[in-house]
């Protein structure tokens, strides 16, 4: 009885090293290596401008769950680069967020985001991303460049939306039926601002006095037909008034 116990207790403690002998046969006698993902190729393709090499080099590090984080940044900055050079400007955007989202410390690629946004027109995301870029880095002197202009052309923009509809005078000193049609119409209302301002440019241009006296007296004459000409039936007042502006800034003016 002894004796058949040990035999049991032999075969139990036998069994695991019989097991593991059997898993190093399977393996060739090594335990299985981790395979690690290449970022190298999709690197190189991207530099190379390569955009059928960079596609699958590329996707096989972006789309493999074990590709460490800091090589998968690489490549979707690699590949969101090669994307934007080639105008597929939504794809960028895409690969440049996802990266952003990993790594939220980079300016250079919020100020590239930002670009990209600017291509596509949307100049508030791009002003956003030029002013993440600066609080990152505040010496980013492209970031400081884009952004001071983006803050000007919103400032240009913000003026324009601000007269927008207006014209040239205070709608509510207006007197006549024509300065009461052109302020109840803001397509009118616009042609206003813009002969007003037409004309004042064109005397300030002028060569001399008697030329800028001669300009302000053709914009007097139009005034005065235009008050005299509203309300009769063969008068178009937005067709006087764009024949004017064209009148101002020559054929291809307006």
């Amino acid at each position: 009885m002894r004796f058949r116990n040990l035999i049991q207790l032999s075969a139990a403690v036998a069994l695991p090293f019989l097991s593991l002998s059997a898993a190093h046969a399977a393996t060739g006698g090594e335990p299985a290596a981790v395979v690690q993902v290449d970022v190298a190729p999709c690197l190189a393709a991207s530099a190379a401008d390569d955009m059928d090499k960079a596609n699958s080099a590329c996707a096989s590090v972006i789309d493999n769950a074990k590709t460490a984080k800091a090589d998968l940044v690489k490549a979707l900055i690699a590949r969101g680069a090669l994307l934007a050079r080639h105008d597929q400007i939504d794809r960028a955007i895409a690969d440049d967020s996802r990266a952003l989202l990993l790594d939220p410390t980079l300016a250079d690629l919020f100020n590239a985001r930002g670009e990209l946004w600017l291509k596509k027109g949307d100049k508030p995301k791009a002003v956003q991303d030029f002013g993440a870029a600066l609080r990152i880095d505040p010496n980013h002197e492209k970031a400081r460049a884009n952004h001071k202009a983006m803050a000007r052309e919103l400032e240009r923009i913000g003026a324009q939306m601000a007269v927008a509809g207006k014209p040239s005078f205070n709608c509510r000193n207006a007197a006549r039926a024509v300065e009461k049609a052109i302020c109840g119409n803001r397509e009118l209302a616009d042609l206003d601002r813009e002969i007003f301002a037409s004309n004042a440019r064109v005397i300030r241009e002028a060569r001399s006095v008697a030329e800028a006296k001669a300009l302000q007296r053709e914009q007097d004459d139009f005034i005065a037909r235009r008050n005299a000409g509203y309300g009769r039936p063969e008068y178009d007042l937005k067709k006087a008034m764009q024949e004017r502006l064209r009148r101002i800034n020559g054929v291809d003016g307006y």
